[in-house]
């Protein structure tokens, strides 16, 4: 059954597909069910419905665990795969029920997982030298619950191919969001931030895209620390504070700001192990709690900027901002003073930015169906293009 309908979908003129994603600020399962038509170049996608289902917080502290490198059992990690692919599962069937479709009406899946270790980096043992990434979420649990075939695993085949496996959504950017004249930036801010640079008139090639660094990950890590809360919620404790300029530019000496694109990172170098790293240096420095969120906010602010003096190759006309930073008004104002230039939310383009690495997920699967290669070799590194993801029948 399984192939033969997927090579079915590949003949129809559009195809109903759910995007499920988890990004690394462990928020939930963001779903959306989305029409696509053609592939590629030509492809257009039409938003339907989309909602984040925020995770219980019993499994949400488990994964954070599971984060920590070496302090959990193969065991956990099993049991989590599994877990939280039923989690996925539920969130793909609640968003099928609210778009108003019944499963049937449905053609496709498409699951990145939550990602629990990601190593861009080069590694080397008995003559190979390799990258790797995981993420959970079996694409096994997806299907058998759903009836429906589920494309997941989308980072592999780029580090087969010699990239990072990451990013992932200059893809989209491309395939949606490319100007005949203007030269633009998408720019994420999750708990890593992100960038796409979209030249006026660019081709596939002409596409820059690479990971900044931290986004939110480091204000979040310091708003539970200091304040007892998920986030800093609107940005009120930054604001009320002052960035310690010294601490900020021992910060700003990590050298992966310097490191030159392709380039994408993670937890693994920028996680809790960082993060308590910062804060101990910080109230050595007798940093009262609003002074240290407002300087790694501060960070992120001039992270990015400087990543953009760095790395882009050409000017900027204006940027999009997505992502959870998008709502925190304070980073979004730092940045907007450092860049002079127009800076506009993600939903003006048409799509809300909730929404949006969900719909990356759908419009993969798409390509994989299609056939169709979609990862960035120079973004990611890799020195092939490669149709990403594996598929699971139902």
């Amino acid at each position: 059954m399984g192939y033969d309908r997927v090579q079915r979908l590949s003949e129809k003129r559009a195809r109903v597909v759910v995007g499920l994603m988890s990004g690394t600020s462990v928020d939930g399962v963001t779903a959306a069910v989305s029409e696509i038509t053609g592939t590629g170049v030509d492809a257009e996608v039409r938003l339907i419905a989309h909602r984040t289902y925020p995770y219980p917080a019993a499994v949400r502290e488990r994964l954070f665990t599971l984060f920590k490198d070496g302090s959990s059992g193969l065991s956990e990690a099993s049991e989590l795969n599994m877990l939280v692919g039923h989690l996925f599962a539920d969130a793909a069937e609640a968003i099928i029920g609210e778009a108003g479709l019944d499963p049937g009406e449905i053609d496709l899946i498409g699951s990145h997982g939550q990602t629990v270790w990601h190593q861009p980096w080069l590694k080397e043992a008995v003559g190979h030298r390799y990258r790797s990434t995981m993420q959970i979420g079996e694409p096994a649990v997806i299907a058998a619950r759903t009836g429906l075939p589920v494309v997941a695993d989308f980072r592999k085949a780029d580090i087969a191919a010699g990239g990072e496996g990451a990013p992932l959504t200059p893809y989209l950017d491309w395939v949606l969001h490319r100007s005949p004249t203007a030269h633009r930036v998408l720019q994420n801010i999750g708990g890593i931030a992100n960038l796409t640079y979209l030249p006026a008139g660019c081709g596939f090639d002409d596409v820059v895209a690479f990971d900044t660094g931290p986004g939110n990950m480091i204000i979040d890590a310091a708003a539970g620390r200091y304040a007892g809360l998920t986030h800093d919620v609107d940005g009120a404790m930054a604001r009320s504070g002052e960035p310690n300029k010294a601490l900020l530019d021992e910060l700003l000496t990590h050298p992966y700001y310097g490191r030159k694109p392709p380039k994408s990172t993670g937890r693994e170098e920028f996680g809790e192990q960082y993060a308590m790293a910062v804060f101990n240096r910080a109230d050595a420095q007798g940093l009262s709690p609003v002074n240290v969120v407002a300087t790694v906010t501060e960070l992120t602010i001039e992270s990015m900027a400087r990543a953009y003096e760095r790395h882009l190759p050409g000017p900027v006309d204006m940027v999009y901002i997505s992502g959870g930073g998008s709502r925190n008004p304070c980073l979004v104002e730092g940045l907007r003073r450092r860049l002079s230039v127009p800076i506009y939310d993600y939903s003006r383009l048409g799509y809300p930015s909730e929404a949006k690495e969900a719909l990356l997920m759908a419009l993969l699967a798409n390509e994989h169906v299609m056939g169709t290669p979609c990862n960035l070799p120079a973004a990611t590194g890799a020195g092939r293009m490669a149709v990403l993801g594996s598929l699971t029948p139902p």
